[in-house]
């Protein structure tokens, strides 16, 4: 109970100074959203310059961060993620050491001593990442090892789909592993909680200050650990308690109001900004409250007061500086912040139409990648059929998406491998139902001429190292069914896209994408197919002054589909093409006031409002 105890004591001197650290956590956050993030873009734009890319994506960053520049990129982006993570704290802990309520004179008299040894700060950063590196590196490199071990056999989707016994013995094993790793990283993290101390109050050198650290801590880290873990305890504790209070409050907006659709939208946003706050003033607390944590931590441990640090803000004359740091970063976010809020309400106010694509088909109510899946999507009135193509050893083009036949039919064969006489002996349709037992792996000329007329086909080349000529195959079959003006090519493997385009220029052609770093609409392609968690309306912006357009995947969720319909996205790949249909054609028959609800219930996770109730102003 000690620990609980320490961590309330934290807490209430924290609610002593809640006015200048409010101030400082807004302040902060302001600071890195306008300039330390920008920051960053300028250094992995110079790190990708070095490879001669604008973008990468998916597996290629991967191999990107193996290559010597690639790696000391990724260092210096994480050290100043560091920096910008430990700054709110530094600078509540010279808060409280100079007594300091006052919340401006507390937010430039710490600026300025962050400013002042902001190059030593970088180093420690630095040298931070490379020991949790030496540390981290081993047990992931063994748990890497342990998955190709158990799990290389067979297609990624058949494990996670069937979780059989040597996928459920490899997570085990890699949890374990993990679990290790985690308890690791939790002792030596609190032997270096007050390293930051030294750093800045007693400036001390960056590679000297882990040492002193562990040295002065080394009695008491069972402590440290147990006052650490309470008061992350407290803080889930109080966030959920906000959120749970400000949860119900908007559940029951409607019924509170009535079915006054004006109001409704007036007291939620008003209410979510409250939240906002609250939420902000919460974390404030809790970040003071871990400040005058550590700093406690540090006096007992070594018995005296850090360095005093108004002499030290004075003699570096940081403070203009530290003023140029709030006031630019405050006025750029104002400006954006306008700009951004026009782009949304022009966005939620208008009606829009997106291309409806039926991923694999209509893979919610047929099965995936079968012709009984591309016949439904037509039906469902999908702009587009989306199908995954490979090469069978006799050279056919068929449509399969995993490397094998496991996920689907429990068969160990790889398409690669397989011939059209193997194909037809599979059925890849009773695992969805026995109804669709007669289903077999179709080809892609089954597939073009079951739509032809009908329908446009959106065909993604799947790689899997065992290619021979895929896109001029493609090319011609897609030439002898006369689609040539009714299909568009897309991959995650860039180079496979760039062949297509030698071979059929005329064809619209995109990168599919659910990870990237870099310039996503600098990408010489004409779409970009991309994961909901990549899409933002300043890179839709960006893609449609280049002239590409933005498609998400997966997308299934009918208040997601409709926020992301009034950000700007141009299409939306989904399992279930009509009921994505039927969200734009009900979107569209919305007001304004209807559809901002909608994107705001969908962007802060609130409760599903009723919008069939009778609306006098709708």
């Amino acid at each position: 109970m000690n620990a609980f105890r320490e961590v309330a004591t934290a807490y209430r001197i924290a609610w002593g100074y809640l006015a200048p650290f409010t101030a400082i956590h807004l302040a902060l956050r302001l600071l890195a959203a306008a300039v330390i993030v920008p920051l960053l873009g300028l250094v992995l734009a110079g790190v990708l310059a070095t490879s001669g890319e604008a973008v990468l994506t998916d597996q290629d960053i991967a191999g990107f961060l193996l290559t010597p520049g690639g790696f000391a990129g990724a260092l210096v982006v994480v050290s100043l993620l560091l920096i910008a993570s430990v700054l709110e704290v530094a600078v509540m802990t010279n808060t409280l050491r100079l007594h300091q309520h006052n919340a401006m004179r507390a937010l430039i008299e710490g600026l300025s001593l962050i400013l002042a040894r902001f190059t030593s700060l970088f180093r420690f950063a630095l040298l931070l990442v490379l020991r949790l590196l030496l540390i981290a590196v081993p047990l992931l490199l063994l748990s890497g090892l342990v998955a190709w071990a158990a799990l290389g056999e067979y297609d990624i989707n058949y494990y996670l789909s069937t979780q059989p016994p040597a996928f459920l013995a490899a997570a085990a094993s890699i949890g374990a592993l993990l679990l290790l790793l985690s308890i690791v990283l939790v002792w030596q993290l609190s032997s270096w909680a007050v390293a930051l101390h030294f750093l800045l109050f007693r400036q001390v050198a960056p590679r000297r200050c882990f040492a002193l650290s562990a040295a002065e801590l080394q009695d008491d880290q069972l402590e440290v650990i147990r006052r650490l873990l309470a008061w992350l305890l407290v803080r889930i504790l109080l966030a959920a308690l906000v959120a749970a209070i400000a949860g119900i409050l908007i559940g029951q907006l409607q019924a509170l109001v009535g079915p006054d659709l004006r109001l409704i939208v007036l007291y939620t946003l008003a209410l979510i900004l409250v939240w906002m706050f609250a939420d902000a003033v919460l974390a404030a607390l809790a970040n003071g409250a871990l400040a005058a944590l550590l700093d406690r931590l540090y006096r007992d441990a070594t018995g005296r007061q850090p360095l005093a640090v108004q002499q030290l803000a004075a003699e570096t004359g940081s403070r203009r500086l530290a003023w140029g740091a709030i006031l630019l970063p405050a006025a750029l976010l104002v400006v954006g912040a306008i700009y951004a809020g026009g782009e949304l309400l022009e966005g939620v106010s208008g009606e829009r139409r997106v291309e409806i694509i039926a991923h694999r088909g209509a893979a919610s109510a047929r099965p995936e990648n079968t012709l009984s899946a591309v016949v439904k999507a037509l039906e469902d009135r999908a702009d587009w059929v989306e199908i995954d193509v490979q090469e069978t050893a006799d050279g056919e083009v068929v449509v399969a998406h995993d490397s094998d036949f496991m996920k689907l039919a429990g068969v160990d064969l790889k398409v690669w491998n397989a011939t059209m006489a193997d194909l037809a002996e599979i059925d890849i349709g009773s695992w969805f139902d026995p109804a669709y037992s007669a289903e077999r792996t179709p080809t892609l000329r089954e597939v073009l001429l079951t739509a032809k007329g009908r329908g446009k086909v959106l065909i993604e080349l799947k790689y899997y190292g065992h290619d021979i000529a895929l896109e001029k195959r493609v090319a011609q079959i897609v030439d002898e069914t006369g689609m040539t003006d009714a299909v568009a090519a897309m991959s995650l493997k860039r180079p496979g896209v760039e062949k297509m385009q030698q071979l059929r220029p005329d064809w619209p052609q995109g990168v599919l994408a659910a990870t990237a770093i870099g310039d996503l609409s600098a990408l010489e392609v004409d779409f970009l197919a991309l994961n909901t968690g990549q899409i933002s309306l300043r890179l839709i912006r960006r893609a449609h002054a280049q002239g590409k357009k933005v498609y998400a995947w997966t997308v299934d969720d009918p208040v997601t589909m409709t926020r992301l319909i009034s950000i700007g996205v141009d299409g939306l790949i989904t399992n279930k093409p009509a009921l994505a249909r039927t969200v734009m054609e009900t979107r569209n028959q919305l007001s304004a006031p209807e559809r901002l609800l909608l994107w705001l219930s969908d962007q802060f996770r609130l409760d599903r409002f009723q919008l069939s109730a009778d609306l006098p102003d709708a």
